[in-house]
């Protein structure tokens, strides 16, 4: 579910703007879209290269950059995995661990292989399949803030469900209040944060999950080290950055790395700011927040 708003001129023209600027791109990344970029170069897995736009060829190789920076913990390569828990869900049996243990080996971002020049990239083995999910909607969401700032307009937000963008201040001049959802209560927030010009991203386990036959209880953010649900300890995760692309990411990889390693990533990404949830309900953030986020009754915060 995508929702935009801006306020300016001609605003009807530039949702439009927006709408068709998201249907471009889904087009031509979308793993589900027989003709996509992403879907031709899928189907050429194991045999040769597929030539893509400039868009696509920086896009996946952002995507091989965060990849390396977490060891692993995010891969774009990680479709069969995705492929396969798809179909448990779907069946809402438990999954068959050999059957997994057989899919891992696809999943390893060293298999792409990228010809700069020509603009060409491929995957080295049969089956394998890129997915973009992890910083597909963080991408689209900066392209839909370039199109309210080619418009002119005075300020904006878009929501592509959990991936918040935001640009300049409200209307009446006051930040913009992103609620953060309580991971564990429905239709419930467990804080505030106060930005302006600022992407808020969050990776949570109660996003999407489904429960098999035996009750066992399966969330859709998956380690592709292990090939099943991460179990970090940590049950959301939002990420703050200029770039929602960036946040996108940051937001899957922190999730996946758990909050022993939340230090390194603040330090390589000095300008992203966290607010991370754990199994206990203990909330910690970012000191560069504390000022600007604030959480419902009777909620302690513990300062990173």
């Amino acid at each position: 579910m995508i929702s935009n708003r801006v306020f300016g001129k001609h605003v009807d023209e530039v949702l439009l703007a927006a709408f068709q600027e998201v249907e471009r791109l889904e087009g031509m990344l979308s793993r589900f879209i027989s003709n996509s970029e992403i879907s031709k170069m899928n189907h050429l897995s194991g045999i040769g290269y597929q030539q893509v736009s400039s868009e696509t060829y920086e896009l996946l190789s952002n995507g091989v950059n965060f990849s390396k920076l977490s060891n692993g913990c995010f891969d774009i390569t990680i479709g069969p995995l995705v492929d396969f828990w798809r179909q448990s869900k779907s069946n809402r049996t438990q999954p068959n661990h050999y059957e997994l243990k057989s899919i891992l080996p696809l999943v390893n971002f060293i298999d792409i292989e990228f010809d700069e020049c020509k603009k060409t990239v491929a995957l080295k083995k049969a089956g394998q399949s890129i997915d973009i999910g992890g910083i597909g909607k963080g991408y689209a969401a900066d392209k839909v803030i370039e199109v309210f700032k080619k418009y002119g307009m005075e300020s904006g937000f878009t929501n592509f469900g959990g991936n918040v963008a935001v640009m300049g201040v409200k209307p009446d001049n006051s930040p913009w209040n992103i609620g953060i959802r309580h991971p564990r209560k429905e239709n419930s927030i467990i804080g505030v944060v106060s930005v302006t010009d600022k992407s808020v991203v969050t990776s949570g386990d109660y996003q999407r999950y489904f429960i098999d036959n035996k009750g066992n209880r399966y969330h859709h953010i998956l380690n592709p080290c292990t090939g099943y649900p991460s179990e970090s300890g940590l049950i959301s995760v939002t990420v703050l950055a200029d770039s929602s692309m960036e946040a996108d990411a940051l937001s899957t990889i922190i999730f996946i790395s758990g909050l022993s390693n939340v230090k390194k990533y603040l330090n390589v990404f000095p300008g992203i700011e966290v607010i991370l949830i754990d199994k206990e309900l203990n909330v910690y953030i970012s000191s560069g927040i504390k000022d600007c986020f604030k959480t419902t009754k009777n909620i302690e915060v513990n300062i990173l």
